[in-house]
């Protein structure tokens, strides 16, 4: 069994390394966090001018099915494939092979992401209906949803390439400018729905061109940095390159390992998509909300992590494999547990305060707050899962989270059809969790049982520490919430503030407790 967080105790000067686990980690946590804010002021625009009607509920979708697959190609299965690959080139030493496999790989991408998209322009009534078989009784809501996917679904292309290069400057350890282009996202759908939507006939439709713009400017933004690292290459053909063969094979897997928690919230939207309007956008607002931690802190530590296990898997370290995995889950668990428990008992309070305006009623809110609160549930799950998976790809082992991802897709579809009759969206949501759970269980369970993750010492007094903390944070909340009616009431100053005291108190109170139980900065360094 490792010590390096037991060393950590007990020396003041943590090792460059270290410090560069968790400097970058928090580098992509705060450009993200960026992101994250300017997508809730995207999504309390989008709210208050389309609400959670037919119209928002087909963009919804519209955006949701692009958007789905982008996360599989872009930040999903090619990342986890590359980055390893990338890691064992890398090791040779030799930048015109790099430059050619680079090239290859990005031709290879390019044509098959262009098949896809084609495909899907023509096809998008058919994807439309496939994603939204509710909508078959609502010719108009159908026929939107399919005219605006024509426009959103090349954002599939520009994203995924934008990825592409992202992993390029993420693997040089330059982390900045990959965590900071989803903020052009949000700037662009804000922008269209404010200054372009008055303008058109549909004024929803002003949203999808908003999504196609942002991935031009995401995919431009990510050009000069990597020509910096003097590897932007013209994207040749490379079939048959046995690197890119090599993607390909781990890619094809990780498609559905590294995606079983997307594709179960595309599986929500298909079913709530049959039940009563505004069932998919009281979905969608809710996941809005559980993907800020998720995506500022889990996605954050997986990105920062995955180059550096791929390098020490290629390097044969095996326990410094070990201890970068044990660090993560620690970071996840000191962040996801008091994030859940925030999420859960101020459900209300935060969908009110940023979506209750305009076309967004006391109904939606108090839906969206109940699927909110059934996702909070899982919020843990789902970041362990975000940490615990490149345990498994920067070995390329894809097989294993794809046996266990199939175990969890289908206990989630089971879940769906037991909980949906008696609780509908909620039990949508709340599938999706349950099965969140098992999926990072198993993961956890695999590493362990194979050695791969090896507890370091002080687990014990760390868990400790986060429950008492979190005791302290409950006390808080318990101690400073108003009824939800107020809540309902109240105008936008008065909930801002209301809330405003909850959060800082509650950060406090758990810093505190923290401190208090003896934790420490140098606790928090990653392994040496």
């Amino acid at each position: 069994m490792s010590s390096y967080s037991s060393s950590n105790l007990s020396s003041p000067n943590p090792s460059k390394g270290a410090k560069g686990l968790l400097g970058s980690s928090l580098i992509v946590a705060s450009m993200t966090m960026l992101s994250r804010i300017l997508g809730l002021v995207r999504d309390v625009v989008i709210a208050t001018l389309f609400g959670a009607g037919s119209h928002a509920d087909a963009f919804f979708v519209a955006f949701k099915i692009p958007n789905f697959l982008r996360r599989l190609f872009a930040e999903g299965a090619f990342n986890q494939a590359f980055v390893p690959v990338l890691a064992e080139m890398s090791q040779q030493d030799n930048k015109q092979l790099l430059k050619a496999m680079v090239s290859k790989v990005a031709g290879s991408l390019l044509m098959v992401l262009s098949v896809i998209t084609v495909i899907a322009l023509v096809a998008a009534p058919v994807l439309a209906l496939v994603f939204a078989p509710g909508f078959a009784g609502d010719g108009g809501k159908l026929g939107l949803t399919a005219d605006m996917l024509r426009i959103t679904f090349p954002y599939l292309l520009l994203i995924s390439m934008t990825g592409f290069l992202g992993s390029l400057l993420n693997h040089a350890k330059r982390f900045v400018i990959p965590a900071l282009t989803p903020v052009l996202l949000n700037v662009s759908l804000i922008t269209a729905a404010l200054w372009l939507a008055p303008q058109m006939t549909i004024p929803v439709m002003a949203l999808a061109w908003g999504v196609l713009a942002a991935g031009i400017l995401q995919l431009a933004l990510q050009l000069p940095f990597v020509a910096q690292l003097g590897l932007l290459v013209r994207p040749r053909l490379g079939f048959s390159d046995t690197r890119v063969k090599q993607v390909m094979k781990l890619m094809l897997p990780a498609m559905f390992g590294v995606s079983v928690a997307q594709i179960n919230l595309l599986l929500d939207t298909v079913l709530a998509s049959l039940l009563q309007s505004g069932s998919v956008s009281w979905l969608y607002y809710s996941d809005r909300l559980m993907e800020l931690p998720l995506g500022v802190f889990g996605i954050a530590i997986a990105t920062v992590i995955l180059p550096g296990l791929s390098q020490r898997h290629a390097s044969k370290s095996p326990q410094a494999f070990s201890d970068t995995i044990d660090w993560a889950l620690r970071m996840v668990l000191l962040v996801g547990v008091p994030a859940a428990i925030a999420l859960g008992l101020l459900a209300e309070p935060l969908v009110a305060t940023l979506f209750h305006y305009g076309a967004m009623g006391d109904q939606d809110v108090l839906f969206s707050a109940a699927s909110l609160r059934a996702y909070a549930l899982g919020l843990l799950f789902f970041m362990l899962i975000k940490v615990l998976a490149p345990g498994y790809f920067a070995r390329q082992d894809m097989k294993t989270p794809v046996r266990i991802g199939i175990w969890a897709m289908a206990s989630n579809m089971l879940l769906n059809l037991l909980l949906v009759w008696q609780f509908a969206h909620v039990g949508l949501a709340m599938a999706t969790s349950l099965s969140a759970l098992l999926n990072a269980v198993l993961l956890g369970f695999g590493l362990y049982r194979q050695k791969i993750w090896q507890p370091c010492v002080g687990w014990g007094i760390f868990s400790l520490r986060i429950l008492l903390a979190s005791g302290a944070l409950c006390g808080v909340i318990y101690l400073t919430f108003q009824p939800v009616q107020r809540w309902l009431v109240w105008g936008l100053w008065q909930r801002v503030e209301q809330l405003a005291i909850i959060v800082v108190l509650g950060i406090l109170a758990y810093g505190i407790g923290l401190v208090l139980m003896g934790l420490r900065w140098r606790h928090l360094q990653g392994p040496k």
